[in-house]
């Protein structure tokens, strides 16, 4: 299969946009769309008996759109705008301590609007943006270190 020459106009677009390729066609991506993959290991630098401090990859994301791939630790109640991201599948809610006593491997997702949620064992990726440091929400009371808000999911 022979592709068609490119355009400065594409070439250009691809520049500024950066570039999705797929088989026969190219898309021009805005970097604001475009997400960074996070992973749980990346996200703090080290944990210490002062706690755990996040890494330079985290601080650098912060208020940036990011995705994770993980599983949805069993929710509170059925349908709900939030839920928590864990490394692992969890049969228990790991959310319901304080921040000092926060395991480094979850991520509270805030969605926009509530929804019905996946099972538990699952593999799901997330997407939204990262907001980095402690955070009580006002509503259920419950704190947090990281989130990813605006966020949506999907099975991986």
């Amino acid at each position: 299969m022979t592709m068609p020459p490119v355009s400065r106009r594409d070439t250009l677009l691809g520049a500024l946009y950066g570039t999705l390729s797929l088989p026969g066609i190219a898309l021009a991506v805005h970097p604001a769309l475009a997400a960074t993959m996070l992973d749980f290991d990346e996200l703090y630098g080290k944990v210490s008996v002062l706690g755990l401090s996040f890494s330079d990859k985290v601080k650098g994301l912060a208020g940036k759109q990011v995705s994770m791939r993980g599983y949805m630790a069993p929710p509170l109640k059925a349908e709900a705008d939030f839920f928590v991201l864990t490394e692992i599948p969890m049969s228990i809610c790991p959310f319901c301590s304080s921040d000092s006593d926060w395991p480094d491997n979850i991520v509270v997702i805030r969605l926009d609007a509530a929804q019905t949620f996946e099972q538990a064992n699952a593999l799901i990726e997330v997407r939204g943006t990262l907001e980095v440091g402690s955070w009580t929400d006002p509503a259920t009371g419950f704190v947090s270190l990281l989130r990813i808000v605006g966020a949506n999911f999907h099975a991986a």
